[in-house]
């Protein structure tokens, strides 16, 4: 059965698609920008701040889910600029265990929503 995880407290989504689905024990997140949920304002000064605001959009759905980072099994980044990757990588550290950490790949594209400088997906199981 397929349930609908939406929380306030991660951004509205902007289109035709749910923060998350949940089927089983198996969460899929849509990707997450760097929207406040709030204001849906984008939060764009840094890619460090930007970052930081995906992952905590990111960790508002878990928690909507009633998961943590610790239920991640794989990840998805999209950005769009390799150049930014370290700095990426450093805050996306600071939320899982290295020894835990989930499976993941990394992809430079063209473009990304409101052409944001990175986006994020997860997949979380129980």
């Amino acid at each position: 059965m397929k349930t609908i995880i939406n929380t306030p407290n991660a951004p509205a989504p902007i289109g035709p698609y749910n923060q998350a689905i949940l089927i089983g024990n198996t969460l899929y997140t849509s990707g997450q920008i760097a929207l406040h949920p709030k204001t849906m304002e984008l939060v764009i000064d840094t890619i460090e701040a930007e970052t930081t605001q995906v992952m905590e959009n990111l960790k508002a759905v878990l928690t909507a889910a009633n998961m943590t980072f610790e239920n991640v099994i794989k990840t998805s980044i999209f950005i769009s600029d390799m150049h930014n990757f370290a700095k990426i990588n450093a805050v996306y550290a600071n939320y899982f265990n290295e020894d835990t950490a989930p499976a993941r790949e990394t992809v430079e594209v063209a473009n990304l929503p409101k052409f944001v400088n990175v986006e994020i997906s997860m997949i979380a199981v129980r």
